[in-house]
């Protein structure tokens, strides 16, 4: 029993890591109808925007997280308005390729700057184990967990009370709609870009404190689209449920399956439940009519 608990814990707290990778996702779909395989590369740059700040300009860790939130949100605006806004009216599946293309001039580029091996973020979160009674977890993982948590919760809370988040729902409504009522539909995209980027750096700093920066960083972004298909490509509270139970899910079948199976099983799960709810546990049914 202790062992279910512990592996729950720790699933947990990667679960809300997970969470935030997802929120990205969705911010930037639910918007502009973009899927953005490029959100592991943002989420990669980030990490290493704080590594060179902190590790080798040796700034302190608040003025270097601000540095690398700043960078990653220059390079977002990039994307999108040179790269992407020139891309509106393509077919989705172009668009998606295009993302795939700037995801690896990123890592490219990220190997060429600072090589290809581990780079270590020290110091940034407390590594002292956590003891609830007799249940041990990793103090990194603890305060990751609680560092991305708060995180998401501020950004779903911003989304949800403030202009700009009225201004995304209507957009993600409908443009035309939200275009006619003097919304400036890109300016909003430009927006949902830099929140992505934004939680793709914190995202790239927290697993860079807990296991270093490399460019295949990226690579664990894939274990959010397992969390973004189960919650729903368009529920903001749908990553916070898909990120905790997928973060669970692996650490279960880490523990008494195997490490082999625990990348394929979450995705087996999603595949039996997009059976029953193709468009997630809290997506939107859309329904075209003919």
């Amino acid at each position: 029993m202790q062992v279910f608990v512990e592996f729950s814990l720790i699933g947990l707290a990667s679960g809300g890591i997970y969470a935030l990778m997802a929120l990205g996702f969705v911010l930037v779909f639910k918007a502009t109808g973009i899927f953005n395989l490029a959100q592991g590369a943002l989420m990669m740059a980030g990490g290493y925007f704080f590594f060179g700040l902190s590790q080798q300009l040796g700034w302190h860790w608040a003025p270097a997280l601000a540095g690398a939130l700043v960078a990653a949100s220059a390079l977002a605006l990039v994307i999108e308005r040179f790269v992407l806004r020139p891309m509106i009216g393509q077919s989705e599946i172009v668009i998606i390729i295009v993302t795939v293309g700037i995801s690896s001039m990123l890592v490219g580029a990220a190997g060429m700057a600072w090589g290809t091996e581990i780079r270590q973020i020290k110091d940034l979160l407390p590594r002292q184990p956590i003891f609830i009674g007799d249940l041990l977890i990793p103090g990194a993982s603890f305060w990751g967990f609680v560092v991305a948590m708060t995180v998401t919760v501020a950004f779903l809370l911003y989304f949800r009370f403030s202009r700009a988040g009225v201004a995304l729902r209507a957009t993600a409504s409908s443009d035309i709609n939200a275009y006619s009522m003097g919304i400036d539909v890109r300016r909003v995209a430009a927006a949902v870009w830099v929140g992505a980027a934004l939680a793709a750096t914190f995202c790239g700093v927290l697993l860079g404190a807990i296991n270093g920066v490399e460019p295949t960083l990226g690579d664990v972004a894939l274990n959010a689209l397992a969390v973004v298909i189960l919650g729903g490509l368009d529920s903001f509270g749908g990553v916070i449920v898909g990120g905790l139970f997928i973060g669970w899910l692996q650490a279960m079948v880490g523990a008494y399956l195997g490490g082999e199976y625990r990348e394929a099983v979450p995705y087996v799960v999603v595949l039996l439940v997009l059976l029953v709810r193709p468009y997630g546990l809290f997506g939107k049914k859309h329904v075209e009519r003919i």
